[in-house]
């Protein structure tokens, strides 16, 4: 009897642990299906935004990292890649180094667990490559961290041959993140001076404004000064309207952003030498407006007065580009510094002075273009002050070499008389 009540027992406790445990593994299902459809249902909040508020971001990745943390390897390439996006998104709000290290971290997880989204692989099958779009955020997310010399070689990869999986994004987004990274690889282009590799890069993108602006750059050194001015106002036009109030979305934030006041100066510079120094003057008022220390903008302002025949105005400008000069730079130690002094003391017909000041400019480190106008004004300065033979020589040979915006007609005309002079 005893042993037919214990079995009687043995039987309900077993029927109780198959109740709690069904009970149990119901319980744990309702709450993976729960955490699924929020981590989903927070990620499009995201994803379908233009831009994102701060918040959803946050909630996004709070919602992926919940679910991160019972699902299994075959998930896992996919909410890391979700929980990165929903950083990343916010890392552009924030503009918060850390929160961008925090972005690269997740989609670094996403591409190294890429290759288990497949549990039984077939056999001898080449490998699902990362999809192009996965590679590109990586590396627009490392480049906030690193640097563009750091994540160019990233960039590139995510560029070349590039491959979208309909799985993990719809291939125009796929598309969208990889043009973003050749927008960058133009960028890095451009900074480098190479205009035919930026050319490519920003090939059917006139909507960036950067298509405009590389051929702009094409167009002045061709010195077809028209051609860039309206090359350069059109992608000015396309940049104000995109970064003016509300401002770009997040797509728009994670490529290149334009540098207005360094733009507005170039502008100034292809104005002034089509032959309009007002309205070079006029935009480079507007450039300083929004970087009153920008000596380069200061100097084209005073070459742009000058031409304009302000010559007061030029002299204060000349010696405003000097101090600007002096005050960016370590130790008073600015050859660009000392070329705009040096103009300033030869516009004054201090000739000696001033050919000391463009010896002393060239003794510094200088950007390539002002040092061959350093070298030019030096030799000028030595013919205006009365050395009629080797220094003539000299400055008819520098010509050759001057940036635009050296005086190269009134050079020549002190080198033909001095050469009157002289005989």
């Amino acid at each position: 009897m005893k042993v037919m009540k214990s079995r009687a027992v043995q039987l309900l406790s077993t029927a109780l642990i198959s109740v709690f445990l069904t009970h149990f593994a119901s319980a744990r299902d309702d709450q993976r299906v729960a955490l699924t459809t929020k981590a989903q249902l927070d990620f499009d909040s995201v994803s379908l935004s233009v831009q994102p508020p701060l918040g959803d971001t946050a909630t996004c990745a709070q919602s992926q990292a919940a679910l991160l943390s019972i699902s299994p390897p075959e998930d896992l390439a996919e909410l890391h890649y979700r929980k990165g996006y929903c950083l990343l998104a916010g890392a552009t709000v924030t503009g918060n180094r850390q929160d961008y290290t925090a972005a690269t971290a997740e989609l670094d997880q996403a591409i190294e667990a890429w290759p288990a989204r497949v549990r039984k692989p077939v056999k001898n099958a080449p490998p699902e490559p990362v999809p192009s779009g996965l590679s590109a955020l990586d590396a627009l997310a490392h480049l906030n961290v690193e640097g563009e010399a750091a994540a160019q070689p990233r960039l590139a990869a995510a560029v070349a041959n590039p491959a979208c999986a309909a799985s993990l994004m719809q291939d125009r987004v796929c598309r969208q993140w990889v043009e973003t990274a050749r927008q960058w690889l133009g960028r890095i282009a451009l900074r480098a001076g190479d205009l035919d590799a930026a050319a490519v890069d920003f090939n059917g993108l006139p909507q960036t404004g950067w298509e405009d602006w590389t051929q702009g750059k094409r167009a002045f050194e061709a010195r077809n000064y028209a051609q860039a001015v309206s090359r350069f106002n059109a992608a000015i036009l396309t940049w104000k309207a995109v970064w003016s109030d509300p401002g770009p979305g997040f797509a728009r934030r994670l490529g290149p952003h334009p540098e207005m006041p360094a733009a507005l100066t170039d502008l100034a510079g292809g104005q002034m030498l089509a032959g309009n120094p007002q309205a070079a003057t006029a935009t480079l008022d507007a450039s300083l407006k929004a970087d009153p220390a920008s000596a380069r903008a200061l100097y084209l302002r005073a070459r742009a007065k000058e031409l304009a025949g302000h010559t007061i105005e030029a002299l204060a400008d000349y010696n405003l580009a000097a101090r600007a000069a002096f005050a960016a730079s370590e130790d008073l130690a600015s050859g660009e510094a000392h070329l705009y002094r040096g103009i300033l003391l030869f516009r004054r017909k201090d000739y000696g002075r001033a050919e000391d000041e463009f010896a002393s400019a060239l003794n510094f480190s200088i950007a390539h273009p002002l040092q061959a106008d350093a070298e030019a004004w030096r030799h000028l300065a030595a013919v205006a002050s009365g050395s009629c033979v080797t220094a003539r020589q000299n400055l008819e040979r520098s010509l050759a070499s001057v940036s635009p915006y050296f005086p190269k007609e009134e050079a020549r005309n002190t080198a033909a008389s001095c050469r009157s002079a002289s005989n």
